[in-house]
């Protein structure tokens, strides 16, 4: 008994999932199909076959992409497996000194026809589009005829059924027997055939993920280069103004010690002072390239201390003990400060939580606020640097903030613990 309710719900299940991916596999057919009955139905015009061929060529291209994005959702929901959809994304448009605007691939007069042109040139060179093309073709034949299957024995069970014959009785437990035998098992045709016809190939994907480390190694080159100029610039305006200082007041102190005492000691107390402030400014600048805690204590006790030092109510959940490699840690460190800050100063939140955990593959950050929400990843913005921060190492950068808030950012890193 036990049994046959528990094959009654998996062929539930399955004629559901069947049904799913006839619906989802069916589109592209359907604008062809209709394509063709108008033609049939106005035979009159041969002109109008033109025009419905264009009609149903702009139909496929405009729904390839919603088809296969929902084929990648359900093929997740149901297996757990991630089909990258590996679509290129879109550079920000510049504007040059000349006026004119630059997409990357031709000068513009308006960001609005730059972006416009971008659009299309991407759209229409990017081989993740011909695969979603491909695919539109193919699934309805392949995973949608093997999945209408339990479908069509539903249909026939009931038409068989509501005649009153022995033939017809036949034919609707027939239906049915095919229904339910093959409900199961008619869906499981369509995750791997679209692992087979989404996922880039191994020539592609390794194409791709060379002009991605080429464009990580660029980022990493113009962060190292502002960073330099950064310690540059705090160390020729901070500490560097105050040391000469120091040095013409000791040195004015030194002549005042015999004619004006008085004067000399004030000097030299003021001299104190600033030295005392120079060592300041040096610390927290050395802090800001690798805070001391990170080097002695780790990664958890660092965002603790960063914790307490914010100005939000923080609170730091880890359940665990870790030590990571150094570049790592200092991300993963800055990372979590980026988001703080935001927190902060934009988001006008007053509590924050912070948890670090580890999953099967690496490290997980999640950092969550009770602002007002409306964070966005800009270009040339904190939140898009420390994506590029997080993508050297493979890591990721997941961000929730509805307007009204909360805000959720997770951050994942793939390592292992030392």
């Amino acid at each position: 008994m036990r049994q046959l309710v528990s094959w009654l719900k998996s062929a539930g299940v399955g004629l559901v999932r069947a049904c799913v991916v006839v619906v989802v596999s069916m589109p592209v057919p359907a604008v062809w199909a209709g394509a063709v009955a108008l033609g049939i139905w106005w035979s009159g015009d041969p002109w109008l076959w033109i025009g419905l061929f264009v009609w149903a060529c702009l139909g496929t291209l405009a729904l390839a992409r919603p088809v296969c994005r929902m084929v990648r959702f359900l093929v997740a929901s149901w297996t757990a497996t991630v089909i990258p959809g590996g679509y290129r994304q879109a550079d920000p448009v510049v504007r040059m000194s000349t006026g004119y605007w630059w997409n990357g691939f031709s000068y513009t007069r308006s960001s609005q026809d730059a972006r416009r042109e971008q659009r299309v040139r991407l759209w229409w060179g990017d081989p993740a589009t011909w695969r979603d093309l491909r695919f539109a073709a193919l699934a309805p034949f392949t995973a949608g005829v093997l999945a209408a299957v339990p479908p069509a024995g539903v249909v026939g069970a009931v038409l068989g059924f509501s005649r009153s014959t022995l033939f017809g009785g036949a034919v609707g437990v027939l239906g049915l027997v095919v229904a339910l035998a093959s409900a199961p098992y008619a869906w499981r045709s369509a995750p791997p055939i679209a692992v087979r016809f989404l996922r880039a190939s191994p020539a592609r994907a390794l194409a791709d993920r060379v002009d991605e480390l080429t464009a990580q190694r660029a980022d990493a080159t113009v962060a190292q280069a502002a960073e330099i100029r950064r310690i540059e610039r705090d160390l020729h305006d901070g500490a560097q103004a105050r040391l000469v200082a120091l040095g013409i007041s000791l040195a004015t102190a030194e002549k005042l010690m015999e004619t004006d005492p008085d004067r000399a000691r004030a000097l030299l107390r003021e001299a104190r002072t600033g030295a005392a402030t120079s060592l300041t400014e040096l610390r927290e600048l050395v802090q800001g390239i690798n805070p001391p805690v990170l080097s002695e204590r780790g990664l958890i006790d660092a965002v603790r201390a960063l914790a307490l030092d914010s100005p939000l109510e923080v609170t730091v959940s880890a359940g665990l003990r870790l030590r990571l490699e150094p570049p790592i840690e200092s991300a993963v460190y800055f990372g979590v400060a980026e988001l703080l800050t935001n927190a902060a100063k934009h988001a006008r939140a007053t509590r924050a939580r912070v948890s670090l955990t580890r999953d099967g593959t690496g490290l997980v950050v999640e950092v969550e606020d009770d602002g007002r929400g409306g964070a966005e990843v800009r270009a040339g913005g904190g939140l898009a640097g420390l994506r590029r921060r997080l993508a050297v190492f493979d890591g990721t950068l997941e961000l929730t903030s509805p307007a009204g808030g909360p805000t959720h950012a997770r951050m994942v890193v793939p390592c292992a613990s030392l």
